[in-house]
């Protein structure tokens, strides 16, 4: 008996005691990077983001990110996860531009991809994440752009829940509109949404730039299923392109792939990836999206760190299918893709 009361004594106390702070959690981090208990300090990194991301913890995430990202690089290059390493050392090198790497402390295989890295930095081509951190904040214009009766057919409609896209439906007169609007952006962040309608439009004019798939006026880089990826998730820890043998199934190219058949994401009436995927060609209801003649796949690869409100996906890679002369169309893997796609449309 008196065994059992210290059991459940010990076990009050735990339940009692307090979370690790941020400080304590990247202590912990870096002794596990000491010890070389590489998938044990990526998943305190992991806690560290998600507890830095906390209102009231916010004010450490500056002081966290190029030490964070480092550490990160040191751990996935000891795990051979090249991609991840190279992404890692790229995000801190811009932060602290310069810097060096200790070949006395960290292992070969850590100092090559920091030093990969270095060469990747001076690529004319930068990558779409190191592209991204280099853009511009979002422009005032756009931050004070009138509210007319098209704007819920912009960008804007990857946020709205579709009880939000039935009410913008039914108003018919500006101050209604611009009511409307104003609670939209309140809602997705507690004050007057300034901050969260600022990431969303910075992310929207660098989809205009950068991911536009047409020649055309209206074709619009955030209208596409990678501008819609991009607003909902941001920029992805790194991205790669691979290109599809003839006669290859879709399903093939990303490793560790299942059956890849079109899944349907709610999205607005009558935009360009709307209802089900457009992926349709031969073969889609079968083992993968079969085609013939050389296609191109497109790999954006997310880790927790970086997905929103909260999901328990350890990382993600988003498939995209590019042909000449279509615009780039999400192929919609698993429920993996569609709740997260999904989550990142909840309000904060």
């Amino acid at each position: 008996m008196r065994r059992l009361t210290l059991f459940f004594a010990a076990a009050l106390v735990a339940a009692a005691a307090p979370a690790p702070s941020v400080p304590e959690l990247f202590q912990k981090a870096r002794e596990q990077v000491k010890a070389g208990s590489w998938k044990e300090a990526l998943a305190t990194m992991e806690a560290v983001d998600l507890e830095a991301g906390r209102p009231a913890n916010q004010k450490f995430q500056p002081q966290l990110e190029a030490p964070l990202a480092f550490y990160r690089g040191v751990c996935d290059a000891n795990l051979d996860r090249a991609d991840d390493a190279g992404a890692d050392f790229e995000t801190f090198l811009l932060l602290q531009p310069g810097a060096s790497i200790d070949e006395a402390t960290y292992s070969a295989k850590a100092v090559a991809a920091f030093e990969q890295a270095r060469k990747a930095m001076s690529d004319p081509k930068p990558s779409l994440s190191r592209s991204y951190r280099q853009s511009p904040p979002a422009p005032p214009a756009a931050m004070n752009a009138p509210v007319t009766a098209d704007w819920g057919k912009g960008p804007v409609t990857w946020l709205m829940a579709d009880g939000e896209k039935a009410a913008w439906a039914k108003l018919e007169g500006d101050p209604e509109r611009v009511a409307f609007v104003e609670a939209f952006w309140r809602k997705r962040e507690g004050g007057d949404g300034h901050a969260f309608r600022a990431i969303f439009e910075r992310r929207v004019a660098f989809a205009d730039a950068e991911l536009g798939e047409g020649d055309k006026p209206g074709d619009r880089g955030s209208m596409t299923d990678r501008g819609m990826v991009f607003i909902l998730l941001g920029p992805p820890a790194y991205s790669k392109e691979e290109v599809i043998r003839t006669s290859a199934s879709i399903s093939d190219v990303s490793s560790g792939s299942s059956s890849i058949a079109p899944r349907s994401l709610s999205t607005a009436p009558g935009s360009r990836a709307s209802g089900s995927s457009r992926s349709t060609a031969p073969g889609a209801g079968s083992s993968g999206l079969t085609q013939s003649g050389e296609s191109r796949s497109e790999l954006w690869h997310y880790r927790q760190g970086l997905l929103t409100n909260g999901t328990s996906y350890p990382a993600v890679t988003v498939q995209f299918w590019l042909r000449a002369g279509r615009p780039g169309e999400l192929v919609r893997q698993n429920e993996q893709v569609n709740a997260i796609l999904n989550a990142a449309k909840k309000p904060a």
